[in-house]
């Protein structure tokens, strides 16, 4: 579940005389948040390729994968590795699939609302950020050729997820274009997306899950395994 519980540029100078975009003004925190919470709640689907990077202090490894995450609201989402790796919420089951680390077996429990939002970085980070997090300006960067504006979130209360999140955020669409997590027992996350598609046209088999023949099937609910 660790790879993918955590499942975050320069401002541009007016020279010229007229309105000054307000992407190229200076912004504060409040508002560089505050936007990106607008756009994701404008989001009914998304789409987004990305590359993500693990260090763990622990063992001094570090591992880059890419994949795929596909969401749909209210409670869909699927979200593949190329490792093989799989999450994927129906509609009324989370399926979690590891066979990088757990080879033929599938976990599946019982969707209940917050399962799925748990493994959504937008959502975990724009889900009233405000009130969750103290929200700091970090300057600004060029991710994938596009200016964003980066905030650090820090949990106000214990957050077993991470303990503090550095997330950019995409001067023009607002987007969620790049993110480092960090966790409390000092494992890192870097994710930057190398893709985004606001409100495709996705169908619920999409995000349907079928358990790989002769895989073992754990139902965490009773911790029955068939």
């Amino acid at each position: 579940m660790t790879k993918l519980t955590y499942f975050a540029a320069t401002v541009v100078a007016a020279f010229s005389v007229g309105v000054v975009p307000v992407a190229a003004r200076a912004q504060s925190a409040d508002q560089v948040i505050d936007r990106a919470v607008a756009a994701y709640a404008r989001l009914n689907s998304m789409r987004a390729d990305f590359q993500q990077t693990l260090t763990n202090p622990l063992t001094g490894s570090t591992q880059t994968t890419s994949g795929v995450i596909l969401r749909k609201k209210p409670n869909l989402l699927n979200i593949k590795f190329e490792s093989g790796d799989r999450v994927a919420a129906d509609g009324s089951t989370l399926w979690v699939y590891l066979p990088s680390s757990v080879p033929g077996q599938v976990v599946r429990m019982p969707y209940t609302g917050a399962n799925a939002s748990a493994l959504d970085p937008a959502d975990q980070f724009l889900n009233s950020p405000r009130t969750r997090f103290t929200v700091t300006s970090s300057g600004t960067a060029t991710v994938g050729g596009r200016a964003t504006h980066a905030v650090t979130l820090v949990p106000k209360r214990a957050n077993a997820n991470f303990t503090s999140a550095k997330i950019w955020i995409d001067d023009s669409d607002s987007s969620i274009r790049q993110f480092d997590v960090e966790t409390a027992n000092g494992l890192k996350r870097h994710v930057v997306i190398t893709s985004f598609t606001a409100n495709p046209v996705l169908s619920r088999a999409s995000f349907k899950f079928d358990p790989p023949k002769g895989a073992k099937i754990v139902d965490q609910a009773t911790g029955a395994g068939y």
